[in-house]
């Protein structure tokens, strides 16, 4: 249009592209003498010059918005018409993202569709859907278990149907692709929980002999294995020569602390899967805190707040300042997520008798300017004390609401059932609520109130039930 050189055309091109105004400005005068040596209306030249001008203040090729444009269309049909399948292979994407896989699990649940741990005779190398719709932990997903182990109990498991129970695993599937280190993964991460036999801590009991059940697992299948090859390969043998006594269970095994088992199954999923340990204080997180943890980071939005937060002490980071004090930095976990708080001074000798690895925790503080940096936030925490110790002075009181429409005897026996033998402070009364009226009549039945412990199975059940309603304090 304006004969510009090539180089001055590439010029132009990088000065749209990065919004350099200046540039462009500077350029203008030598388009449009350009364009009218070469015949071209003034007026048209200034309405392609003006066009330039709004592209480059936000440049974005067309082509490339309609390819955006279609996947979103095609990404936004699956995730409508087909929620499970289209985020169990989301999620299949990210299988060595552990992070985006949290997110994806809170959509998840967001959307009405449960993330099952790992197992064995559902499980493929990555994340499926079940029959029931719910996604299921693709066990590549485990630590520790590589894909030959994954691709011999898969391949096992389609040739001859699901496994019955861990003897008839150790049975059958390839004791070379699927070893001693696979078995412990699979034990731990929670792949065999769907077998009758044994719970967790009951593969890694030990014997008279110092050896783990595991161990004596992986022999009896070994042996198995070998003497139904040999009855196979005899003259005068056949498969139901076989006669190898399986291995006697252990009994009596210590059960492990739901945080160890838990925090074993962290160390090899990455997250905790088949329920967290703040579950019981979860009334607590829920209802009581008004800060999550993840929200600590943008301090500006939490300034002159009182802030009260409650979640589990993770890990914690010991040292010596520069003037020779100590400090500590603690990595503190609620449901929202996890964040390092430091404990400078003064601080760290407040509190460092709380801040241990899997301590539960409820703390106040509040965002203030720093001592000699005014323009600057820090958290200053003012109080910490034990979640266990304060949970039921927390929790003064609960109000289920219940429906006239929804009240009957079978309701009345369920909530009986929860609310049975569970001493504690918390205050439990009742409103009844007549929808049907137009005034919407309420009747709170008052008696003397029973006093109880709210767990999480109480608070799962109303949550359950959408009809019902409940108030905390």
């Amino acid at each position: 249009l304006a004969d510009f050189t090539r180089g001055e055309s590439d010029a132009l091109r990088k000065a749209m592209g990065k919004k350099l105004r200046d540039k462009l400005d500077h350029m203008k005068p030598k388009f449009i003498e350009g364009g009218r040596k070469n015949g071209h209306d003034p007026k048209v030249l200034e309405k392609i010059w003006t066009d330039w001008e709004k592209f480059a203040s936000y440049a974005f090729n067309k082509s490339h918005a309609t390819c955006y444009s279609w996947v979103a269309y095609q990404t936004a049909y699956l995730k409508a018409n087909y929620p499970s399948e289209y985020m169990a292979a989301v999620m299949s994407r990210s299988l060595s993202n552990i992070t985006d896989i949290t997110k994806l699990m809170d959509e998840c649940k967001a959307m009405g569709i449960q993330t099952l741990g790992p197992d064995v005779n559902e499980s493929n190398l990555k994340f499926t859907v079940n029959h029931d719709g719910d996604i299921r932990f693709g066990l590549g997903a485990v630590k520790g278990v590589g894909e030959a182990a994954v691709q011999s109990i898969m391949e096992e498991r389609e040739k001859n149907g699901s496994f019955t129970g861990i003897f008839d695993f150790v049975q059958r599937v390839n004791l070379n692709a699927c070893n001693k280190k696979n078995m412990e993964c699979l034990a731990l991460a929670g792949g065999f929980d769907s077998f009758p036999e044994l719970k967790r801590e009951q593969y890694f009991a030990v014997n008279s002999k110092g050896e783990v059940f595991l161990e004596t697992l992986m022999r009896y299948g070994n042996r198995y294995q070998a003497d139904k090859m040999a009855a196979v390969n005899s003259l005068f043998g056949g498969e139901n020569v076989i006669d190898v006594a399986t291995p006697e269970i252990p009994q009596g095994v210590e059960r492990w602390s739901d945080l160890d088992r838990l925090n074993k199954e962290r160390d090899l999923v990455g997250i905790y899967l088949s329920a967290h340990p703040l579950d019981e204080f979860a009334i607590v997180l829920d209802y009581v805190c008004n800060t999550r943890m993840t929200e600590l980071e943008d301090k500006a939005a939490l300034a002159g707040r009182e802030i009260t937060m409650g979640g589990i002490v993770t890990s914690v980071r010991r040292g010596i300042s520069k003037n020779g004090n100590p400090y500590g930095i603690a990595k503190i976990e609620d449901y929202s997520g996890s964040t390092e708080i430091p404990f400078w001074g003064n601080d760290w000798v407040t509190y460092q008798g709380y801040l241990n690895e899997g301590t539960f925790l409820y703390i106040k503080a509040r965002c203030q300017a720093r001592q000699w940096r005014q323009d600057e936030l820090e958290l200053k925490i003012t109080s910490m004390e034990l979640l266990p110790d304060v949970k039921e002075d927390l929790v003064r009181k609960i109000t289920i609401v219940i429906p006239l429409s929804v009240l009957n005897s079978a309701l009345v026996t369920e909530l009986a059932t929860l609310t049975k033998d569970r001493p504690g402070n918390t205050e439990l009364y009742f409103r009844v609520t007549d929808d049907a009226d137009v005034n919407h009549i309420s009747v709170d039945l008052i008696s003397r109130p029973i006093k109880l412990s709210v767990g999480r199975d109480l608070i799962t059940y109303l949550k359950d039930r959408p009809e019902l309603g409940f108030h905390i304090n």
